[in-house]
């Protein structure tokens, strides 16, 4: 079932500093994480990314769970340490027609001459904010027994 990605994700996905990753894995199970600096929220609320190389890792494996309903992962990780896993399901891969073209004539515009081999469409199933702050709050509320000694000596 489908997430609304808040304002503070599409935020950071529009920030440039924002490290943006793509977990998938392969028939065996194996897992492969790549950076897609293009992944954006397009206008119906889903993660899309553009994959250059067709024969790549992340291409392979998106046909694969895209085929099986395999899920996948992405992280965006903010300058400020702000950061949010999204798992979710590809739901469309993007390879001819007026839309796939609008994305080839955005990236030639903006990198230059450069291949465009898909553009991959993520449905968000599930949003989990992974910043250290928010982590370690719900860690030591959760489980206040397991703090560290050190921390707890007075000195």
């Amino acid at each position: 079932m489908a997430v609304i990605l808040n304002d503070e994700i599409k935020t950071l996905l529009l920030e440039k500093a924002t490290v943006k990753a793509v977990a998938t894995i392969d028939r065996e199970g194996n897992p492969h994480v790549a950076y897609k600096g293009s992944l954006h929220i397009n206008d119906e609320g889903n993660l899309e990314f553009y994959e250059l190389l067709e024969s790549s890792q992340t291409n392979k494996n998106m046909v694969w769970s895209i085929w099986f309903k395999k899920p996948v992962a992405v992280n965006i990780l903010g300058e400020d340490g702000t950061s949010y896993q999204i798992k979710g399901v590809p739901r469309k891969a993007i390879i001819a027609g007026r839309e796939f073209q609008r994305h080839y004539n955005l990236l030639q515009e903006k990198h230059g001459d450069i291949d465009l081999s898909t553009v991959w469409v993520i449905e968000p199933e599930e949003v989990v904010e992974e910043s250290f702050k928010k982590r370690r709050a719900a860690e030591e509320k959760e489980h206040p027994i397991l703090g560290h000694l050190d921390r707890w000596i007075v000195k």
